[in-house]
C-alpha cells in the first residue's frame, strides 16, 4: 500500500509540473429509459424518464474526454437520444436523430453511444430525438475545461443548471398525433417549467417551485438551457443583472443584460453577481414566451425564487420582487439581443471563419399547406388543407430506414435523392404578399458536399401564413453567424456588412421573423447531418432537411464504420 501511495504522489507532482501530460479519460453512463409517475398542477401522469429522473440526469465530462452512454429501452416506444451540440467528429452513428443516423432503439434493446468531446467547453444538453418524446426525456451536458485550463472569466462560487421545459397534463404523443391527423395546430402545453417545476403562478403549483439559495457578494454561473418543445423564452431575475459569457458551448465576449432570450435548442451561460448584503426580500426568476407568427398566445409565467441564505429567516415571510420582461411579441428586443453575441476570438480561443466561400446556398424556411387526404376533413389554415412546413418548398419526409446506413452501405436507391435545391425553385417576395399557391412538396432530398467545403448559407423567413421566428439547428456542426436582418436578403448590400472578425459560433440560430440570417462553416465532418427547426411542431410538419458530407482523404477525415450494436429498423 505504501508503494502505491508513493507512485500516486509522484504522479500528482508530475501532473502539477507538467499539466500538458494530463490524459483524457473515458466516462461511462447508463441511461435506463423507463416509466415514472410525476405530479404537476395536481395532475399525476406516467411520463418517460431516464433513470426515474425528471428532468434527466446530468452528463458531466471534460473537453477531450470520451463518453460512452449505454441506453436501455424499457418502454413500449421506440427511442433515440441526441447529444445536442456535440460535434461528433467522424462519429455520426452516435448523433441520434431517428431514421437519419440510426434506426430507433426498440423495446428491450440497448445501444451504446460513443463519442469524444473535441474543442468544446460549456453547456449543451441531451434529449430524445423521435416524435415528441423529448418533452420529458432531456437533461444537461456539462463540459468542463481541461484540467490545465481555467475559465476566461471569474471562477464562480457555484454552478447551477437552469432548464426550461413544458409540462403536458396529457401524453404529448397524443397531442402531436391528433394534430397530424386533423391537420391543425397542436394543443398547447399546460405549463412551462424551470428545472421541471412550474412555479407559484400556476394553479396548485406553489410547492412545485425551483428555489435558488445564494450567498451575498458571490458569483454564480447559471447554465441556462431551453429544452421547451415549442417556445422561445425571455428570462430575467428581479433586481439582478446577468453577464453572458458562453453560448452553445463556445465562449463569447462578455456583455451585461437584465433579460436574455433563448430559443429551443440553445444554451447560454451567464454570471450572476449577488448583492453585497442580505436583502430583506426574495427575487423572482421569471420566464415568458416570445411569440411570432402563428404562435399561440400564452401569457403564463413559470417562475423560480432566488433568496439569500440567512439564519432564522423564513422566505415565506419575505416579500418578493418581480422583474419586468419584454412584451410577448417584442421582435426588436429579440433582434438587438442576438446581435450582442460575439465570439471571444482571442489567441487562446481562436476562431476560423471561412473568408472564401466555395458553395453558397439560399434556403427559404416557413409554413405552408398540404392537401387533405380524400374523404377526410382537415382543420388546416384553408379548406381541406393541412399545416405543413418546408425548406425551399420541400417538406422533408423521413424514410422507414436510416439514411446514413443506406448511404454507407450503398443502398440509397429509393431511400433518398441528392438533388435538394440550392435556391428556391420559384422565387417570390419572401416577406411581402405571399403567393396564391401555398402548397409544399414532400420528398427526401439531401445536399451533397465534398469534405472541407466552405459553405455560406442564407436562411430566409417567409410570410406565408405569417412571418415567424424559426430556431434552426444543424447537427454535427457549429457555424458562424456572420449577418442578420429584416426583409428580403440582398446579396449586394447585406453581404458587405458581414462580420468576419468575431461572429458568434452556434449550433442553433433563430431566423428572425420576417427576416434572414447568414451563417458560414467548413464541411469538415463526414456523415449525414440533420438540419431542422427546433420548434417541435414545425419539425413534425416537415421543416427539416439533411446534408451529406463526403469523406476526406485522410484516415481521420472518414466516417467511422458503424458499431456492432447499431439498432436495426
Amino acid at each position: 500500500m505504501g508503494f502505491v501511495k508513493v507512485i500516486l504522489l509522484c504522479l500528482c507532482v508530475v501532473l502539477t509540473l507538467f499539466p500538458q501530460l494530463v490524459v483524457c479519460i473515458t466516462r461511462h453512463y447508463t441511461f435506463n429509459i423507463e416509466y415514472t409517475n410525476v405530479t404537476r398542477l395536481c395532475h399525476t401522469r406516467t411520463i418517460l424518464s431516464v433513470n426515474g429522473k425528471f428532468p434527466g440526469p446530468r452528463l458531466v465530462a471534460r473537453e477531450g474526454d470520451r463518453v460512452l452512454v449505454k441506453v436501455v429501452n424499457h418502454i413500449s416506444n421506440n427511442v433515440t437520444i441526441h447529444w445536442h451540440g456535440v460535434r461528433q467528429k467522424t462519429s455520426g452513428w452516435s448523433d441520434g436523430p431517428a431514421y437519419v443516423t440510426q434506426c430507433p432503439i426498440q423495446t428491450n434493446q440497448t445501444y451504446t453511444y460513443n463519442f469524444t468531446i473535441t474543442g468544446q467547453r460549456g453547456t449543451l444538453f441531451w434529449h430524445a430525438h423521435i416524435s415528441w418524446l423529448r418533452a420529458t426525456l432531456y437533461g444537461p451536458i456539462i463540459i468542463l475545461p481541461k484540467h490545465n485550463e481555467s475559465y476566461p472569466f471569474q471562477k464562480p462560487h457555484k454552478e447551477i443548471p437552469i432548464l426550461f421545459g413544458e409540462w403536458f397534463n396529457v401524453d404529448p404523443e397524443a397531442v402531436i398525433n391528433q394534430a397530424l391527423q386533423t391537420g391543425g395546430g397542436p394543443n398547447v402545453s399546460d405549463a412551462y417549467t424551470i428545472n421541471g417545476l412550474p412555479g407559484p403562478f400556476y394553479n396548485c403549483s406553489s410547492k412545485d417551485t425551483f428555489k435558488l439559495k445564494v450567498k451575498p457578494n458571490k458569483t454564480y454561473l447559471l447554465r441556462i438551457i431551453n429544452a421547451a418543445l415549442n417556445e422561445e423564452l425571455f428570462f430575467s431575475i428581479a433586481n439582478h443583472s446577468l453577464t453572458v459569457v458562453e453560448a452553445d458551448a463556445r465562449y463569447t465576449k462578455p456583455f451585461n443584460t437584465n433579460t436574455i432570450l433563448i430559443t429551443p435548442g440553445q444554451t447560454t451561460n451567464v454570471l450572476l453577481k449577488t448583492k453585497s448584503y442580505f436583502p430583506n426580500t426574495t427575487f423572482l426568476m421569471v420566464a415568458r414566451p416570445y411569440i411570432t407568427g402563428l404562435g399561440t398566445f400564452d401569457n403564463s409565467t413559470p417562475a423560480g425564487i432566488l433568496y439569500y441564505k440567512q439564519h432564522n429567516t423564513s422566505i415565506k415571510n419575505l416579500p418578493f420582487l418581480k422583474p419586468t420582461l419584454p412584451q410577448i411579441n417584442d421582435t426588436n428586443f429579440a433582434s438587438n439581443f442576438s446581435r450582442k453575441f460575439k465570439s471571444l476570438a482571442n489567441s487562446k480561443f481562436p476562431i476560423n471563419v471561412p473568408k472564401k466561400v466555395d458553395k453558397k446556398f439560399f434556403f427559404t424556411v416557413g409554413l405552408g399547406t398540404s392537401p387533405c387526404p380524400k374523404n377526410t376533413t382537415c382543420q388546416g389554415p384553408t379548406n381541406n388543407t393541412k399545416f405543413a412546413a418546408s425548406v425551399n418548398n420541400f417538406s422533408f419526409a423521413l424514410p422507414p430506414v436510416s439514411i446514413m446506413q443506406a448511404y454507407y452501405f450503398g443502398k440509397s436507391n429509393g431511400v433518398y435523392k441528392t438533388d435538394f435545391p440550392e435556391t428556391p425553385l420559384n422565387p417570390f417576395n419572401y416577406t411581402g404578399t405571399p403567393p396564391n399557391n401555398t402548397m409544399v412538396n414532400n420528398a427526401t432530398k439531401l445536399v451533397v458536399l465534398k469534405f472541407n467545403t466552405s459553405v455560406e448559407l442564407i436562411l430566409q423567413d417567409t410570410s406565408i401564413l405569417g412571418a415567424e421566428s424559426h430556431p434552426l439547428h444543424l447537427h454535427g456542426y457549429d457555424f458562424f453567424v456572420v449577418g442578420q436582418g429584416f426583409g428580403n436578403y440582398d446579396p449586394n448590400k447585406d453581404a458587405a456588412k458581414f462580420n468576419l472578425v468575431d461572429p458568434v459560433e452556434r449550433n442553433t440560430v433563430a431566423v428572425p421573423a420576417g427576416g434572414w440570417v447568414a451563417v458560414r462553416f467548413f464541411a469538415d465532418n463526414p456523415g449525414v447531418w440533420f438540419m431542422h427547426c427546433h420548434l417541435e411542431i414545425h419539425t413534425s410538419w416537415g421543416l427539416r432537411m439533411a446534408w451529406l458530407v463526403l469523406d476526406g482523404n485522410e484516415s481521420n477525415q472518414k466516417l467511422q464504420p458503424p458499431p456492432f450494436d447499431l439498432p436495426k429498423c
